[in-house]
């Protein structure tokens, strides 16, 4: 089942990126965005699906400590970027509603590719300050990590040292991160929603059309990633389906909630179908 849900997840994003980057209809800041978020998602469930399904078919399932740390710098690496990805997202709705006139002099490709690196520069130094504190810790005691891949909250567990003030300082970093971009989320999306409501009606539709698949796409990322890092609930079951949630199905949910309520992206989907895998006309001389 997993093994299916990855390939969805890659096929999906993929095609994303593809008709992003080959229908000129698509060569706008909103879109150019989608299309890092979709590469971002696809690399987020590459980090610990993979071994995941493995594992499934093993009896044996273990990992090295290198590939364990590996999992846990690449997933909170692009787990922080994606979080600065989406505000970013928001900011560039942000600008298209309430500054409209503005928004092409504003969102161009130099900034937006700008701000895109700042997502992923902030993901690095997000992972790093982990990275650096795990890799020194002791670890002589028990080597069995109760979920189904390397997660941090689980691997400090296993430091033969009271964790009591070290969780408190990892929340603390992961919470900087996702408390900060949550809350200008909320911030964005309450400036447009004033906005929206103080427009006409036919331009408000289209707007709240973009920004509920945005709003749902922030949700079921940020609130397993809250409950997880930031206010943990420490109940085992919950704590595996969350991680699983978070890093399978918001992957897998995004190409479906950007494509079929998105009007643009199946018009560009109809496109790419007809002139390239549709039937070809034979010219006439």
């Amino acid at each position: 089942m997993f093994l299916i849900l990855y390939l969805f997840i890659v096929s999906g994003n993929i095609i994303i990126i593809v008709l992003i980057t080959t229908d000129r209809h698509l060569h706008s800041p909103m879109y150019f965005l989608l299309a890092n978020l979709s590469f971002v998602d696809m690399w987020l469930s590459s980090v610990t699906m993979p071994k995941m399904v493995s594992d499934f078919l093993r009896e044996n399932k273990t990992i090295s400590f290198a590939g364990c740390m590996s999992q846990v710098f690449f997933a909170h690496c692009i787990a922080a970027g994606e979080m600065v990805l989406l505000v970013v997202m928001a900011y560039d709705r942000y600008v298209a509603i309430c500054k409209p006139l503005h928004y092409f002099t504003i969102m161009n490709l130099r900034r937006c590719s700008g701000l895109v690196l700042v997502s992923w520069t902030t993901g690095f130094i997000h992972a790093m300050s982990h990275l650096v504190v795990i890799v020194e810790l002791p670890f002589c005691g028990p080597k069995e990590i109760d979920s189904f891949f390397c997660d941090m909250p689980l691997v400090i567990k296993l430091a033969c040292m009271d964790s009591h003030d070290l969780d408190i300082l990892m929340n603390a970093d992961c919470g900087i991160v996702a408390v900060t971009c949550f809350t200008l989320l909320l911030i964005s999306y309450t400036y447009i929603l004033i906005t929206v409501h103080q427009s006409s009606k036919a331009g408000a539709s289209k707007a709240l059309s973009t920004c509920s698949a945005h709003i749902t796409v922030v949700m079921i990322f940020f609130v397993p990633c809250i409950f997880i890092y930031v206010w943990p609930l420490n109940i085992i079951w919950l704590d595996k389906f969350l991680a699983v949630f978070y890093s399978v199905f918001t992957p897998l949910l995004n190409p479906a909630i950007y494509t079929l309520r998105n009007k643009e992206m199946k018009n560009a989907m109809i496109r790419f179908i007809s002139n390239y895998l549709g039937p070809k006309e034979n010219s006439n001389i």
